[in-house]
């Protein structure tokens, strides 16, 4: 439903669309101001037929039944560069220049403002902001922009018939359409889904097919440590297989629970329905908060009405991992959180998760932080399941997701490029290398497919760039409610 459509109630919206759009550019005006743009990158909304977005150098729009019909109204384009492979490789990322790049920026806006829940104005960090105090990280996601968006995207094993490094993007979407053909579902029952299997990387075999997300991994760290031998399991999958320079892009906002929505279902947050971490249902007139440990395991229940899931998709065994979206996987982590019946949901296991300090896994310098020490148990857990899931060749599913989550932490608490977030990635890779023995001592290797991939990328926040333009809003008498730090909900 457009924007300029949606009726609101008056005890927590503005009432007419004209009102609304006297609002929207009342915080225009504000958020757009040259004093804001070191913490404002831009800012996007939908009004009737028509995307915009708009900085301070310049506003343009695309029309929502031609995405490709853009009108530059004032000044650049924002999103005139969208080159998926912006700052490729991990040198051209160190050494980037003025300017960013916004891969498919249209077609994202388009999803997330097709849901009547999306915010009357989505406000994009720059990569430089730091916002400790709103609980933002050293290491950020979320943007448009393409390295928060660039998740890794790496095939390996049966099947596939690329080697090594390849030139080339895909989209997040892509990732359930093609584990569902790899596991035997049909392309023709794909076709409604908004990404596409890649046919041209793969083909199915009839064997095992196992999809692992490691949460926020930086796609060209990932690459660049595999490379030098710091990740050796990883670096196996390269060896038989290939990785996508350009990864794999997130839906917007680039975040959790939203882009492990998407990998999942093949559809972007304005189909799925979950448009956010955090977001406002003005119908509701709640917050609904969907990425919290005491949530996680009620997030299929977000979903909208005609949503399948990759395990929806297909006739096969299936297995989820510490993975929230599973619903209709045969074992699921979180089935079994549900089943238990406490309303704190995962919050409730911390008794029952392996002890980090006794994991050969994990880089024993970081359990000290807590945030580590947790993310390394449920990993741990998580490896547990995995290793008795595949007990025997028998009784192993021929498809399953694996959800790592401390990946997303040590790049939060120190940034893309910091020890600890390359330390979580090599506890990852243990983790990993002790599945892939496994599968040699069962004789099965060869008959695996893989596809590692993550919900989003990383960016290295500037301490030293702070601001908050709620401030500002506030200063300019625009009412508003900010949900998720930039998804603005006028006249709320």
């Amino acid at each position: 439903m457009p924007l300029s459509d949606r009726t609101f109630d008056t005890a927590v919206g503005t009432g007419s669309p004209d009102e609304l759009a006297g609002l929207r550019e009342r915080a225009l005006d504000v958020l757009t101001d040259p004093a804001l743009a070191r913490i404002v990158e831009l800012v996007a909304w939908a009004d009737g037929d028509h995307l915009y977005v708009a900085n301070a150098a310049g506003r343009s729009r695309a029309a929502r039944n031609a995405l490709s019909s853009v009108e530059v109204l004032a000044g650049t384009d924002p999103v005139a560069r969208q080159d998926p492979l912006a700052f490729t490789p991990l040198p051209a990322e160190f050494a980037a220049a003025e300017g960013n790049s916004y891969p498919f920026a249209w077609q994202r806006l388009a999803s997330l403002f097709d849901d009547p829940r999306a915010p009357d104005l989505a406000v994009v960090h720059t990569g430089a902001h730091h916002w400790p105090e709103r609980g933002g990280h050293l290491g950020e996601h979320g943007s448009l922009a393409v390295v928060q968006s660039r998740a890794p995207l790496l095939l390996s094993g049966a099947g596939v018939r690329e080697r090594g490094v390849l030139q080339t993007a895909a989209r997040v979407v892509d990732v359930a359409p093609t584990l569902a053909w790899l596991a035997g579902a049909s392309l023709s029952s794909l076709a409604d889904l908004d990404g596409s299997a890649l046919v041209d990387l793969v083909t199915p075999t009839g064997g095992y097919v196992v999809g692992l997300l490691w949460d926020g991994v930086n796609s060209n760290s990932l690459t660049a440590l595999a490379e030098s031998g710091d990740l050796p399991a990883v670096a196996r999958l390269l060896s038989q297989g290939c990785v996508l320079a350009g990864g794999a892009i997130a839906e917007f906002p680039s975040v959790t629970l939203v882009n492990h929505t998407c990998a999942l279902t093949g559809v972007g947050p304005g189909r799925h329905g979950i448009v956010n971490n955090s977001y406002y249902d003005r119908v509701r007139s709640e917050t609904i908060h969907a990425n919290e440990q005491k949530t996680w395991h009620l997030a299929t229940g977000l979903l909208r009405d005609g949503v399948r899931t990759v395990f929806e998709m297909v006739d096969v065994q299936t297995a989820c991992v510490d993975e929230p979206v599973d619903r209709g996987a045969d074992y699921s982590t979180f089935a079994l959180i549900r089943g238990g019946g406490s309303s704190d949901g995962a919050a409730s296991m911390d008794s029952a998760l392996p002890n980090p300090r006794e994991d050969p896994h994990t880089t024993q310098a970081h359990v000290r932080n807590r945030n580590y020490a947790f993310g390394s148990q449920v990993d741990a857990i998580g490896l547990q399941q995995v290793l008795s899931l595949w007990e025997s060749p028998e009784s192993a599913p021929r498809l399953m997701w694996w959800n790592s989550m401390n990946t997303d932490t040590g790049h939060h608490e120190g940034g893309p490029h910091s020890d600890i977030a390359h330390d979580s990635m090599r506890d990852a890779d243990r983790r990993l290398g002790a599945f892939l023995a496994h599968l040699d001592s069962l004789g099965i290797t060869d008959q695996v497919t893989f596809l590692l991939t993550a919900d989003h990328g990383s960016e290295g926040a500037d301490p030293a760039c702070t601001g908050d333009w709620d401030e500002a809003l506030r200063e300019a008498g625009v009412p508003f409610r900010d949900e998720a730090y930039g998804f603005i909900y006028l006249g709320v």
